[in-house]
Order: C-alpha cells, then structure tokens, then sequence
C-alpha cells in the first residue's frame, strides 16, 4: 500500500476513534474491517443522505462536515465527524426515524446493513462493541434532548 494511502487511512482512523460521540468501543482493526466493506460517498450543502419515513438500509459513518437530523421539519440533533447516522433504522430493521440533511458538503461512509450483518457472522465480538457504542449514543442523545435546558417549563 503506497505511503500516501497509509497516512490518509491513519488519519480517517483517527478521526472516527477520537468522535465525541462516535462508536467509542470499537478497536483500530473493528473500524479498519468496517471502512474495507464500506463506500467513501460525498453529499453537498442541502442534499438530503436519508428521508425519514423511507428506508435506506444503510448507516452512514461522517467522516467530513456537519449533518442536520430533523423529525417532522424540527432539528433535533446535529451530526460531527465520527458519528453515524441511520442506526436506529438499522436497530429496528425499520424505516427512517429522521432526515439527515449535509449542513455543508460531507464525506461519509456508507455501510450496507447486509454488509454489517456479514461482518457481524463472522466477528461477534465486532458485533458485540458495535451495538453497545450504538447504546451508548443513543443514550447520550436521549438524555441531551430532555436536558433541562432544552425541555418545556411543566404547568
């Protein structure tokens, strides 16, 4: 692998473990087995990478930019680099809980969910460090949303 390639690989590998809120449990060679099965796509400013109420069946891993996640036309949260979107989809085996719009032109990863499944067949503990970094978001979300500071005066 030529040296370039090698140093562009450390740094998305950097970039993905150091997220704030990314998949925090997965090892250097869980996220190299998840990029090697991935797709690099690009989004530009007001493209939408999922519509709530479809299904996609795929996660996306942000590796560049900002996407806004909206339910119903109200922003509910904003996604950096390292972070996924389209999991709860994933979780559920469902539709699209929310729209994922690029907040400025983006670079992901696009991740098949048979793609996943596969990996997660052949590694278990993959799957296992996977879902509980998903946890983990989801309920670091959860709890930013109902966040005092953010919840309605009660009556």
């Amino acid at each position: 692998m030529p040296k370039s390639t090698d140093s562009a690989q450390e740094q998305l590998l950097s970039t993905l473990q150091s997220a704030r809120n990314g998949l925090q449990y997965l090892t250097q060679n869980d996220w190299v087995l998840l990029i090697d099965r991935a797709k690099r796509l690009t989004f530009k400013k007001g493209e939408k990478l999922i519509q709530q109420g479809k299904q996609t069946r795929v996660v996306y891993l942000l590796v560049k930019g900002r996407l806004d996640i909206s339910v119903a036309a109200n922003r509910v949260a904003q996604i950096t680099p390292g972070q996924v979107c389209g999991e709860m989809a994933f979780l559920e085996d469902s539709l699209a809980s929310a729209t994922a719009v690029a907040e400025e032109d983006v670079e992901v990863y696009s991740l098949a969910w048979d793609a996943l499944s596969d990996l997660f067949e052949l590694y278990p503990h993959l799957a296992s460090r996977f879902y509980r970094s998903l946890a983990v978001n989801l309920s670091r979300r959860l709890r930013d949303l109902l966040s005092p500071k953010k919840m309605l005066p009660s009556r």
